[in-house]
């Protein structure tokens, strides 16, 4: 009996301690907001043990709180708020209140924005973004390789592990990436992924709002931006809407109990069929599999159709943009969420920064597929978009398959591939938008897959960087890293980015040869492209190509360049007169890059073996 009496006692003991538990806030996002933005409405999500119980408020003088949602979990509420116009930016108060008593206070901060953040300047036809994984880029501060209560810590030796690149390490050789001619940076994901294994890729994020500490901090991030900024450089943010990781807070304490898709029966693979948003036979179970269904299983799918996670997300979206001072936003597997989500969140991003840039992936090689996406395309089922550039897939495939190809017959030719893909270009509203690349961080290396010939790279690097979009190159295509198919291996370290490192691709030492020569010739047309007006922005007319040449022209006003792709074996002699209708009857002639020789263009050109060449005409 003393033993149950014991018992009791220490059960009221307890339970008293809990009830006067002082109540606290877990997470309050988004963390501050701006005056003065275009759309006055702003949602806050409260994440605290038993927060629904008390009731939250505000005065601030143009700052109303007008609607309160509880939501199933006790431990969320959703605080609807207008920011008037000519609300002054300061810090106002959130008081949580049990019947009169105040029990909780919160600061929160409303910033001014920077000048003129409204017209910022996304990346455009003038850039070409240079791609990072920045794991694996350089480890520029150690001590970060291995942080407390993160399970997947440093393992180099691992191709799947952890290898300690950081942002401090992408900061300490911006100068080079600058130096090379790249004018904007995309890192893969760097926010929190905080999961047991495989974590260094970034896109199973776990915390929206924080930087993975074994990356560095929000402060950090934000002064990449700025350095970058310092150099002419702007900084894109990769973003996913899709998924989070099975590892994030909320996982345990979801808010309502449609936060995700399948989330009462739990994993849901998707079917991954992304043309069922364009066909028009498509069943609506396959429909539902594919933008519901899981991307794998440490990925739980997000439902953007519940309005409080769409909120969420957009907003997380435009913090981001205001917080770092972004130029751009990448948006991974974009055909994957809910359609008419993705349009609602594009067309608030741009409606916020109209001069703002967005590139969504669609991973597919028919360009009817990409083109649905794009703004400004009619489309049959009446779907319309907002988003201004997707990645050219379609054309990467093209460009690949055209160097590889052999000459079949005489009625056949080896750059068909790529004349014939580039004629698609009807089916997007503004193709001159689309991010183009040679590879990325999902597929085999450039240099593999045309297998490690040296003359096919700089014939597939100079089309890349001449033709119509905007370029993107992995890190490390430079210095003709390859790998095929395992995604380690094809995100290795770039060599350098470590103490210790034999070989360095920073400064060149321990290269062969072949890795200089490609390094010097990247940067020699990277640095051209910068100020080749009619490659940003001119016309672009190709000849259909003839006996193993292609050749097309960029034209803007009185700027011309003339490229020319030779796949022979031999040097060979273009016939200029069949380019009358650009180059006209009069004389002309124009500076050769790689070479830097004057060329005269009145009759005939020869064109040496396995070669471009980028002609600046007079």
């Amino acid at each position: 009996m003393r033993r149950y009496l014991l018992f009791a006692i220490l059960a009221i003991c307890c339970l008293s301690l809990s009830a006067n538990a002082k109540p606290v806030i877990d997470h309050l996002e988004p963390m501050n907001w701006w005056v003065g933005m275009k759309n006055p409405n702003l949602q806050l999500m409260v994440h605290g043990k038993d927060i629904s119980s008390l009731t939250p408020e505000i005065n601030y003088e143009g700052v109303s709180l007008n609607r309160i949602t509880k939501v199933k979990s006790p431990n969320y509420l959703f605080l609807d708020l207008t920011i008037a116009p000519q609300t002054k930016a300061g810090t106002f108060t959130i008081k949580f209140k049990k019947g009169k008593k105040v029990v909780l206070s919160h600061q929160y901060a409303l910033l001014d924005r920077a000048e003129n953040s409204a017209n910022r300047q996304g990346f455009n036809n003038a850039d070409v973004i240079y791609l990072i994984t920045p794991d694996r880029f350089a480890n520029g501060n150690p001590d970060n390789d291995t942080v407390k209560g993160y399970k997947d810590g440093l393992d180099r030796a691992n191709t799947n592990g952890r290898h300690g690149g950081d942002i401090q390490g992408m900061m300490d050789h911006l100068d080079y990436i600058k130096d090379m001619g790249f004018t904007a940076i995309w890192p893969q994901p760097l926010v929190e992924n905080a999961q047991d294994q495989t974590s260094y890729h970034g896109y199973s994020i776990t915390d929206f709002y924080h930087i993975d500490p074994r990356f560095g901090s929000n402060e950090q991030y934000k002064a990449l931006s700025a350095e970058a900024h310092k150099k002419g450089m702007k900084l894109v943010m990769d973003m996913v809407f899709n998924h989070c990781g099975s590892g994030h807070w909320w996982m345990k304490d979801l808010p309502t109990n449609d936060w995700l898709n399948y989330q009462q029966e739990g994993f849901h693979r998707c079917n991954h069929m992304r043309t069922t948003s364009q066909d028009p036979h498509a069943s609506k179970f396959d429909r539902q599999e594919m933008v519901g269904g899981w991307f794998d299983t440490t990925m739980p799918d997000l439902n953007q159709k519940n309005p409080l996670m769409a909120r969420y997300l957009i907003q997380n979206s435009i913090w981001w943009i205001e917080y770092a001072n972004l130029s751009g936003i990448r948006m991974d597997t974009y055909p994957y969420p809910d359609s008419n989500f993705m349009a609602e969140w594009t067309k608030e991003v741009m409606n916020e920064y109209p001069h703002f840039n967005i590139v969504g992936e669609e991973w597919s090689v028919n360009p009817a597929i990409v083109s649905y996406w794009q703004k400004d395309k009619v489309n049959a089922n009446g779907y319309t978009s907002y988003l201004p550039s997707l990645m050219d897939f379609p054309m990467q495939d093209a460009v690949v398959r055209a160097l590889n190809e052999k000459q079949k017959d005489k009625w056949s030719d080896m750059w068909l591939p790529l004349y014939e893909m580039l004629s698609n270009d009807f089916l997007y509203p503004h193709p001159d938008q689309l991010t183009i690349f040679p590879d990325n961080h999902d597929m085999s290396r450039f240099f593999s897959q045309v297998h490690e010939d040296y003359n096919l790279f700089k014939l597939g690097i100079t089309y890349f960087l001449t033709t119509r979009g905007i370029p993107q190159i992995y890190y490390g295509t430079e210095i003709l890293k390859t790998a095929v198919d395992d995604h380690g291996k094809i995100r290795s370290d770039f060599p350098g980015g470590w103490a210790g490192d034999k070989i360095n691709g920073f400064t060149g030492e321990g290269l062969t040869a072949q890795q200089k020569d490609a390094q010097a010739f990247m940067k020699k047309i990277l640095n051209w492209r910068q100020s080749a007006e009619a490659v940003h922005h001119g016309k672009m007319i190709h000849f259909a190509p003839y006996q193993g040449v292609y050749v097309y022209f960029r034209m803007l006003n009185d700027k011309m360049v003339m490229v020319v792709l030779n796949k022979n074996a031999e040097q060979t002699e273009v016939d200029l007169s069949r380019f009358a209708e650009v180059l006209g009857g009069t004389p002309r002639s124009g500076k050769e890059l790689f070479s830097g020789q004057t060329v005269d263009l009145s009759q005939k050109l020869t064109v040496p073996a396995m070669a471009p060449m980028v002609i600046d005409i007079n």
